[in-house]
């Protein structure tokens, strides 16, 4: 394998106008479920909260459970065109009746739940 060449730097850091900007945010929702709750949870948030979060939020990227590892995980990534896109789409589905009422049907489901935003770099796939 060739060694990897570095570009030379000066020490000094690139200004903020200098950095890339991505238009895309994505916000990856870990789940984990109660042991032997995930089929009936999987049904509920099929079934009722998925037509909510997808009126809402928009862009369902992917849906995933876990089969190796730490079991009984859910991740959920949704992608938004901005922190403000997410934050306007968010408030407008906590405005919703459907949604608070969906949230007491799984009351008791979720033991933790873990949410970070990631902003895809130059190379990736997505963007």
């Amino acid at each position: 394998m060739a060694a990897i060449q570095r570009p030379p730097t000066t020490g000094l850091s690139p200004s903020r106008s200098q950095q890339p900007v991505y238009a895309m945010i994505y916000e990856e929702r870990d789940y984990r479920i109660k042991f032997g709750k995930l089929s009936e949870f999987l049904q509920l948030y099929g079934d009722h909260g998925l037509p909510i979060q997808k009126e809402h939020l928009g862009n369902l990227v992917a849906y995933f459970t876990s089969e190796i590892g730490e079991l009984n995980h859910i991740v959920a990534i949704w992608s938004y065109e901005s922190f403000e896109d997410r934050a306007a789409r968010r408030k407008n589905m906590l405005a919703d009746q459907r949604w608070h009422e969906y949230l007491k049907c799984v009351d008791g489901f979720i033991d933790v739940q873990a949410t970070r935003i990631l902003s895809p770099v130059s190379f990736s796939p997505l963007q």
